[in-house]
């Protein structure tokens, strides 16, 4: 999951979990919020009565020691004065009941006593409480839309604000580590942030990336310079051993020794080529300027190998299922990479053995499986048969360079040819290149 995902993720679940609470709290609060107003109301219309007592006295409401009670319709408020003992005190407002023409009616009551006259009076003024709570619903809900609508407006500025801080880091992994063609030098650019941790990663990513670079560079330098030094000296000593067998006084048992001199250095000679020819393509000393098409590509390369099938009793049967002309490609190396699956196919293979290779599109992409009888590779080898500093068991029981793979590998990649293996030891393995739309210069049939 990407980092700005998970960050919308929490601020999201934790608005969630801020909405659950308020709206588990939002009745009482509502209620309270009821009561606050309500009760204000009470004391702005006991100081309102109050001050009408005080400008025009208290016979505006009361004569001769009679009560005053005044209701508005449906009982929902009513006000009521009345004459109550020297010395009694109350000042409260709170839920009460009153009976009112027969009927029993919760009330939120302001309680007041005060002085007029030289006599005591008890101010009460209630508001129904079956009225407040009907504004409870409405404001609930109004309070839960405009909750709603914050959390959303808050979702939305967290996202835009997280894809704004977070775009340096995406700039950085695309750019740096997804972007680029490994390994190769680059020149650093630096990614613009205000972010100092950003900048901190950006740099160090580029210095790490530089330095292994440069190991690489050493290597393939180092690969190359010395396969070049070696081709000379190994050119020297074949043709000594060349010029020796042409002696007419050499003794039968030198020249057992010279064959097998000989023997080692071929197969010098041929590591040397092999590295060297890595060299150049990790190195982009090739063009890939051929056209050739599939079917032409396989016949040389049986052609080329047949004599190895005779010689192992082995069946090679070639489907080209459907043809295409491979375009802007090396026909050296990718004979070289055909050579190199089919030479493995024939090398692991059981005696009076078979191998497919088979052309065709896979959907959307054109293949090309190479399929053995031969013995398999072992599960725990599987991840490692391209790696030129590892030489597999089966490679040493063939006495093998084991660089056939490799080269394998550095020529697909260098036409962006993907390779996939199946195999099951004892049974047979099926290699797979699938070629870019580019390089076959055609859509799926």
């Amino acid at each position: 999951m990407k980092l700005k995902t998970k960050l919308t993720l929490f601020n999201a679940i934790s608005k969630l979990v801020i909405v659950t609470l308020f709206i588990l709290l939002l009745p009482n609060i509502i209620e309270n919020i009821n009561k606050s107003y309500t009760d204000s109301r009470l004391v702005k219309q006991k100081d309102k009565l109050l001050q009408i007592v005080r400008d025009k006295g208290i016979r505006t409401y009361i004569e001769d020691g009679e009560s005053y009670g005044s209701y508005l319709p449906l009982k929902e408020e009513y006000i009521s004065l009345d004459e109550v003992e020297p010395g009694y005190h109350l000042d409260t407002i709170k839920d009460e009941q009153r009976l009112v023409e027969r009927d029993t009616i919760d009330y939120r009551i302001l309680s007041h006593t005060f002085k007029a006259g030289n006599r005591n009076y008890l101010l009460e003024i209630g508001k129904s409480t079956e009225t407040i709570g009907e504004t409870t619903g409405p404001l609930q809900n109004i309070a839960f839309m405009i909750l709603l609508g914050m959390i959303l407006l808050t979702i939305l500025a967290d996202q835009l604000y997280s894809n704004y801080i977070l775009r340096p880091l995406s700039i950085i992994i695309r750019t740096k580590l997804i972007g680029n063609k490994f390994p190769q030098f680059t020149t650093y650019k630096e990614v613009k942030t205000s972010t100092i941790d950003f900048q901190h990663l950006d740099l160090s990513i580029h210095k790490m990336v530089e330095t292994i670079e440069t190991a690489f560079q050493k290597e393939r330098e180092f690969i190359s310079n010395a396969s070049h030094e070696l081709m000379t000296p190994i050119s020297i000593l074949q043709s000594k051993i060349e010029n020796m067998f042409e002696q007419d006084d050499i003794a039968d048992d030198l020249k057992v020794r010279l064959l097998e001199m000989q023997k080692i250095l071929n197969r010098l000679k041929s590591i040397t080529k092999t590295l060297l020819l890595i060299s150049q393509i990790e190195n982009d000393q090739f063009l890939k300027e051929d056209k050739i098409s599939v079917q032409e590509l396989l016949q040389d390369v049986y052609d080329e190998i047949s004599i190895r099938l005779q010689d192992r009793n082995i069946s090679l049967a070639l489907l080209i299922i459907e043809d295409v002309e491979l375009v802007n490609v090396n026909k050296f190396l990718l004979f070289n990479l055909l050579f190199n699956l089919i030479n493995n196919a024939i090398k692991y293979n059981r005696p009076d053995g078979e191998i497919t290779v088979t052309a065709q599109w896979v959907k959307d992409n054109y293949t090309i499986s190479i399929a053995d009888t031969g013995i398999g590779i072992a599960d725990d080898e599987l991840p490692y048969i391209f790696n030129r500093f590892k030489k597999l068991k089966q490679s040493l029981s063939q006495d093998s360079f084991g660089l056939g793979l490799p080269i394998v590998k550095s020529i697909a990649a260098f036409h962006g040819i993907g390779i996939s293996v199946v195999s099951e030891k004892g049974t047979g393995s099926t290699f797979t290149l699938t070629f870019p739309v580019k390089v076959t210069g055609l859509s799926p049939g």
